[in-house]
């Protein structure tokens, strides 16, 4: 198998000097079980960190995450790219970038701003327009989560006559306006007979606002655990807490969804945001809050429709999906192993290729955590913790039955065999020398 590295270079204290080439076994076979290879250096560039590839296009896209730009680059043999067009801005210390899957645009996350930038592409794949994307808040200002508007009082507003869904879109509690309507009589559109749980349904709830596994395991720990600062929040055992200095947005990734959604994260904030896309740019439709001090970092969409989100500061995996009427929302979660160490910081989520198991980097540690998918998707197992075979494992991919991780602190790439039965990686197959490897990308 082929695949692209994409390291950091002179301007971030390293050596690398752009994107490099590599091979794990037969270059043109689809598996990476093999010995791994250093063709070289594909294309020189200022520290290409990220690497996105063009649907259908030879093209492939880095975040030049010194310079906060996004460059393009097209294919010109097995093994070389070259520089395809000018790069754009797109934030300070962009980290992240993902293309649509139609090929109009891509997405690019800004670690060091909180930036995130809509770029149009052309029809040879070229950067074009670039559009940022509205700012995001805190949803905790300072500690206390921001409070949904009064419902009763967004009614009043209206002369006691409101459209439900406009209401929920504005921010009033479902759970709220469903316990109001329950409690008078209610419209022609809903029934006579329509009680709290039909209304609820209608507005996009669980039947019963507590039948939320989120707001269950809360419940269950309520009587031996502090109350959490965020109502609805998970308590998974994680380290977060006040934050000991100022909070900044730290965009750091996107994941295209169905329905012509794109969610990002905000590690600063604590934030998986939910956007609208159209060639104008991005408009944001709702947002999610995860726990406070989690650091949601890294997603992966699952075959079943539920996103998995790792959150660097607490190394946990919280499941989300969309309700009936396509707002997402938090389902499940968990501590991604039991043992991870007191300081671990999570990087990468990666799902195998049938989707039955999920892989979460944890540097410091520097092991890989493993967890079976349950359920429809919706819950979530911890099976086991793996060395990752490297120092500072920033990213892995898997490839049928081998992990590739790129060692950021050892400078080395590693493959791992994987037992796809159980799902558990063992020893390091092979390795690779290079300059603090950031990203691993399968050549198509």
């Amino acid at each position: 198998m082929r695949f692209w590295i994409g390291a950091r270079g002179a301007d971030m204290k390293s050596e690398a000097r752009g994107i490099m080439a590599g091979t794990a076994g037969e270059p043109d076979s689809p598996l990476a079980s093999g010995p791994l290879g250093l063709v070289g250096d594909a294309v020189e560039a200022i520290s290409p960190t990220w690497l996105a590839a063009h649907p259908s296009l030879d093209v492939v896209y880095a975040a030049l995450e010194g310079e906060g730009r996004v460059a393009a680059f097209r294919r010109t043999g097995e093994a070389t790219l070259a520089p395809l067009g000018s790069p754009v801005e797109a934030g300070e210390t962009v980290c992240h970038v993902s293309v649509a899957p139609d090929g109009s645009h891509l997405i690019a996350a800004a670690w060091g701003d909180g930036t995130v930038t809509h770029v149009a592409l052309d029809g040879a794949g070229r950067l074009g327009a670039r559009t940022e994307a509205e700012p995001s808040a805190d949803p905790y200002d300072g500690g206390a989560p921001r409070q949904a508007p009064d419902a009763a009082a967004l009614v009043a507003e209206q002369g006691g006559v409101a459209d439900l869904r406009a209401l929920v879109d504005r921010g009033a509690d479902a759970s709220q306006l469903a316990a109001m309507l329950a409690g008078s009589t209610p419209t022609p559109a809903i029934g006579a007979d329509a009680g709290l749980d039909e209304i609820l349904a209608l507005l996009g709830q669980s039947k019963n606002p507590f039948d939320d596994p989120a707001v269950r395991d809360i419940l269950r720990g309520a009587a031996q655990e502090p109350a959490s600062p965020l109502a609805g929040a998970v308590d998974l055992g994680g380290a977060a807490g006040a934050p000991d200095e100022p909070r900044t947005p730290r965009a750091h990734c996107s994941v295209f969804l169905p329905r012509g959604l794109v969610a990002t994260t905000d590690l600063g904030y604590d934030l998986v945001r939910f956007w609208r896309t159209s060639p104008r740019g991005l408009k944001l439709d709702h947002e999610v809050a995860l726990p406070l001090g989690t650091g949601p970092r890294h997603m992966v969409l699952h075959p079943s429709g539920h996103l998995y989100v790792v959150t660097e500061y607490t190394c946990e995996v919280f499941v989300l999906s969309p309700g009936p009427d396509g707002r997402w929302a938090l389902r499940s979660g968990l501590a991604a192993s039991p043992g991870s160490l007191p300081g671990d910081t999570a990087a990468e989520l990666a799902r195998s290729r049938d989707g039955g198991f999920l892989y979460a980097g944890l540097r410091g540690s520097d092991t890989i955590a493993v967890l079976r998918v349950r359920g429809e998707g919706d819950r979530l197992e911890q099976v086991a913790l793996a060395e990752s075979g490297v120092r500072k494992p920033r990213h892995h991919v898997v490839v049928r039955d081998t992990v590739l991780v790129a060692g950021q602190g050892s400078d080395e790439v590693v493959s791992l065999a994987v037992d796809e039965r159980t799902g558990v990686p063992g020893r390091v197959r092979h390795r690779l020398a290079v300059p603090t490897p950031q990203h691993i990308l399968p050549v198509r």
